[in-house]
């Protein structure tokens, strides 16, 4: 017959002890994890609008930037007032248009510069800085004759 040992009066709530050092190390762990996941989408967001702002910006040469900080902040070209991201403005974005801008002949580009991710967890620090994302396109033909029209 298999005998249980009871534990001695010293051993007393040793399991329990064990146990949440055991669940504080496991749910940290995983809240790290959901914090990555949420700064690596971030950083997918930041670069996806960076690269779709300077797609609207070869596609439109347009000389008004507005309207391209809108489609990078809103996804919208008319602009709105729900960002992609929070606490993104249209102040995080720079657009700058080099050469003639004609067909092969002159670039748009978008930087996205100091947007602050914000932690959620308390024991990290408050938020980071991302990096500057930046996207460069060479300037593409959109039915009009190079160099005539708005682009040249």
């Amino acid at each position: 017959m298999l005998r249980i040992k009871a534990f001695s009066r010293d051993e007393q709530g040793a399991t329990l002890v064990e146990y949440s050092i055991a669940a504080t190390v496991f749910v940290m762990s995983l809240f790290a994890v959901l914090e990555f996941g949420r700064a690596l989408w971030v950083h997918n967001a930041l670069t996806d609008a960076a690269r779709r702002g300077a797609r609207y910006a070869v596609l439109h040469c347009s000389s008004n930037s507005s309207s391209v900080k809108n489609v990078v902040v809103y996804g919208d070209e008319a602009g709105g007032t729900q960002p992609i991201l929070p606490d993104f403005t249209t102040g995080n974005v720079d657009v700058s248009y080099s050469g003639n801008f004609v067909v092969n002949d002159g670039t748009a580009t978008v930087k996205i510069t100091n947007y602050k991710f914000n932690f959620v967890l308390p024991l990290l620090p408050k938020s980071i800085t991302m990096p500057a994302y930046s996207t460069t396109l060479t300037a593409e033909s959109t039915g009009l004759v190079p160099g005539q029209g708005p682009c040249s």
